[in-house]
């Protein structure tokens, strides 16, 4: 059995970290370097940066952090945002990233995937999958006979069976792909790794979305980071046992001191999940 793994985001604008709520609401969480040096000394297994400014004329402040942190631990670094053209992806590996998160990019051309993938090869290619849990519709009906128009209640597939749309452009693009079907065909198009968020459940602290990460992890075969939602430490164990994911992301219940990587790896331990210490 693969040992699960801990990671730490750090959502990172103009040089610092941020944090907010269904990607809202940020508020100063520190400097990004000096974050990812005491969650080295805790024990995160990887850490995931995200540049959320993402724009051309930033970028050179983000490959600066990216740089400084590699010098500073030894960690694994996943690093995302804005990531456009393999020129980026070079770049970024260049600064000391050991792997890159794509999403818009992707969802835009998938082609992008393959030629990522075949260029600096699968281990280093995570696919990000921001997802948003479909409504049902309200249609009107035409009852021009009965002299009336009415609305009546059509029920999506989530009224049955749980789905969930695909969202680009930081949460703020529905791209009208379906989110199982997605992480099928970044799989099979050469990603090494998805790191899935639910969007519904994003900074809430009430705990991961569960039927997607369990959904999502049964669909593929590659590994998927449950991301959205940790507050407790019961929450990360969920994660584990009922979605089913290989990996758990979380921010606000590490940046702002409510718990260490250490008490929520000893936590899982105790539980029986196989984790390093």
């Amino acid at each position: 059995m693969l040992t699960k793994r801990i990671i730490p985001c750090l959502d990172v604008k103009d040089g610092r970290v941020v944090k907010g709520i269904s990607f809202v609401q940020l508020r100063d969480a520190g400097d990004p370097v000096e974050c990812a040096k005491a969650y080295e000394e805790q024990g995160a297994d990887e850490l995931v940066y995200l540049d959320i400014t993402a724009s051309h004329e930033k970028r050179k402040i983000f490959l600066d952090v990216v740089e400084r942190t590699a010098a500073e631990v030894s960690m694994p670094l996943t690093v995302g945002g804005g990531i456009r053209t393999l020129e980026d992806i070079k770049e970024l590996l260049h600064a000391g990233a050991d792997k890159v998160s794509i999403n818009t990019a992707a969802v835009e051309n998938p082609e992008f995937i393959k030629m990522a993938a075949e260029r600096f090869g699968s281990q280093c290619i995570v696919v990000a999958i921001d997802a948003k849990r479909r409504e049902a519709q309200w249609n009107l009906a035409d009852t021009s006979s009965m002299g009336e128009t009415f609305k009546y209640y059509t029920p999506s597939t989530a009224a049955l069976v749980p789905a969930w749309d695909v969202y680009t452009h930081g949460g703020r693009k529905n791209s009208g792909k379906d989110a199982i079907l997605w992480a099928k065909e970044v799989e099979k198009l050469g990603a090494g790794e998805i790191l899935l968020t639910s969007m519904d459940k994003d900074g809430t602290k009430e705990g991961y979305d569960l039927d997607l990460t369990y959904n999502i992890s049964e669909a593929v075969s590659i590994p998927v980071i449950a991301s959205g939602g940790a507050g407790q430490l019961e929450h990360l164990y969920l994660a584990f046992i009922e979605g089913m994911a290989d990996a758990v992301l979380a921010a606000s219940i590490f940046h702002f001191g409510e718990f260490t990587i250490r008490q929520a790896k000893t936590f899982l331990k105790e539980k029986g999940i196989n984790i390093r210490l």
